[in-house]
């Protein structure tokens, strides 16, 4: 059971990047799945999740409007589209899975976490 985090990378102020979060196991469509990310120095916090069909989602306040999460099960992939990004969205983001009945920003909660992808913002 892997989880793949690509996508990371560097850009301005008000630029755009997509991270995927790949999964390793067929099954992946029947989790939920989060997004976290921790800058320097800072505790890690939950940025958005999505529930197994894509139905639902959440979001921090701070992101919403910028950031999309959407999921692919037939490429057991999900997707974190971020756009008009500022410089304290600096981050490594990492994915993670769990099941659950609803979806959660609680990180204790997910069971499988993927490497980070780290996203560099410079203004």
């Amino acid at each position: 059971v892997q989880l793949q985090a690509s996508g990371g990378g560097s850009v301005t102020s008000g630029g755009s990047l997509r991270l995927s979060c790949a999964a390793s196991w067929r099954i992946f469509s029947t989790y939920d799945v989060g997004w976290f990310r921790q800058a320097p120095g800072k505790e890690r916090e939950f940025v958005a999740a999505i529930n197994e069909n894509g139905g639902t989602a959440d979001y921090l306040d701070s992101v919403k409007g910028r950031f999309t999460i959407s999921r692919d099960n037939a490429k057991n992939s999900v997707y974190l589209q971020m756009n008009s990004l500022k410089p304290e969205d600096t981050a490594i983001y990492h994915c993670a899975a769990t099941r659950g009945y609803i979806i959660t920003r609680v990180a204790s909660r997910y069971d499988f976490w993927g490497q980070g992808t780290l996203v560099t913002v410079s203004s």
